[in-house]
């Protein structure tokens, strides 16, 4: 089991090319609950999902986007957004901070639940948030934090170099 963790991360890449075929809704249930199952600091869970399947909502938000028109045509947009009231009544101004870690927990576990289930998605993160919350009427006390295109890969992902851990490691405390 733990092997099969590992493969998946190092598997996972983005996916921005789908089928022209649905996603059964049970499937994104179970993605929807890998995402609520990521940890939150106080277990508040900050953060919302917002499916959207609709042809015309997917346009907009692909426009929204910075164009990045890859978000029109996945079968499936999940929408995670920050719900900031939730952790900034316990955690005051710190709460913020909290709310944004939260979703990219959930944001992370809905990356890799997708894999697993034999689907491609993209983290997209540069967007109008204005215009994001504008489509999705979005309440003030929120703001939507990633746009993920959902679908079954048309091609593999693919595979992106990384800084090597070497590099990125600061030994001064071992």
């Amino acid at each position: 089991m733990m092997k099969e963790c590992i493969r998946l991360l190092f598997k996972r890449k983005s996916v921005r090319s789908f089928l022209d075929k649905d996603v059964d809704d049970k499937v994104i249930l179970q993605i929807l609950e890998a995402g609520n199952a990521a940890p939150s600091a106080g277990n508040l869970q900050p953060r919302e999902f917002i499916v959207v399947r609709n042809k015309n909502i997917k346009e907009e938000l692909s426009k929204a986007a910075l164009n990045q028109r890859f978000i029109a045509r996945a079968p499936v947009v999940i929408v995670v957004v920050a719900n900031f009231p939730r952790s900034t009544r316990v955690y005051g101004e710190r709460g913020y901070f909290y709310t944004i870690q939260d979703c990219s927990a959930a944001i992370q576990n809905i990356l890799l639940a997708a894999e697993a289930l034999g689907l491609g998605s993209c983290w997209v993160g540069a967007f109008k948030d204005e215009e994001v919350s504008r489509i999705l009427k979005l309440p003030d006390h929120t703001r939507p934090m990633a746009i993920i295109p959902i679908g079954y890969p048309k091609k593999e992902g693919a595979k992106t170099g990384r800084i090597s851990i070497q590099e990125l490691i600061h030994r001064d405390h071992w």
